[in-house]
């Protein structure tokens, strides 16, 4: 085997183990706890379903390979709860080195254009990015919804945190921050968050 196709292969392998990084969100029916893989690959879906409510044009397969490997750091970082104050503080260099050995085992040049599209995505400055923060941030959103609130009810969530999460979500879709604003309001009411 050549060395480039083993590099590919090595990585497909270590991405595997995103697959056991488990999130705070439980898939809808009060199911078990979603791993990073399965939010990577609902995003990826519903960024092509809900594409017509991107604020602006996007590149949607881009969107789609944003939403794809924007977890895989976690293999190395581990999942940061959306809002656990102190874990985030240390988000970012934790993430930084995971980017660096875990992209590493490609090619270089694929590792660059991977490590170029993570770094797209963390800096929200494009359409795509916008949009794939938005996803990022609407399906968590939906699955807890769906769920009764019991992940925001388990760690006492407030409006202020759901709100702060989603001032993403504008960037990248008017439509679909309505939608979290309507979805987070229930909620409120129904005493899934607090005020």
């Amino acid at each position: 085997m050549d060395e480039r196709l083993k590099q590919q292969l090595d990585f497909t392998l270590e991405i595997d183990k995103e697959k056991n990084i488990f999130r705070q969100t439980h898939l809808s029916g009060h199911g078990r706890r979603e791993n990073d893989a399965e939010h990577a690959w609902h995003m990826a879906i519903m960024a092509y379903l809900l594409r017509e409510y991107a604020n602006e044009p996007v590149d949607i397969a881009k969107v789609m390979l944003m939403c794809l490997i924007h977890d895989i750091v976690e293999i190395d970082a581990g999942d940061t709860f959306a809002y656990d104050e102190e874990g985030l503080k240390s988000q970012k260099a934790r993430e930084d080195a995971a980017k660096e050995r875990i992209f590493s085992i490609l090619p270089d040049d694929q590792k660059k254009d991977l490590t170029a599209l993570f770094d797209e995505f963390e800096y929200c400055e494009t359409p795509e990015s916008r949009y794939a923060h938005a996803m990022d941030n609407i399906q968590p959103l939906l699955l807890n919804h769906s769920n009764n609130g019991d992940d925001w009810k388990q760690h006492q969530t407030t409006s202020a945190q759901v709100y702060g999460r989603h001032a993403k979500t504008k960037l990248g879709s008017e439509r679909l921050y309505e939608l979290a604003d309507q979805m987070i309001q229930d909620a409120i009411q129904k005493g899934f968050i607090q005020k």
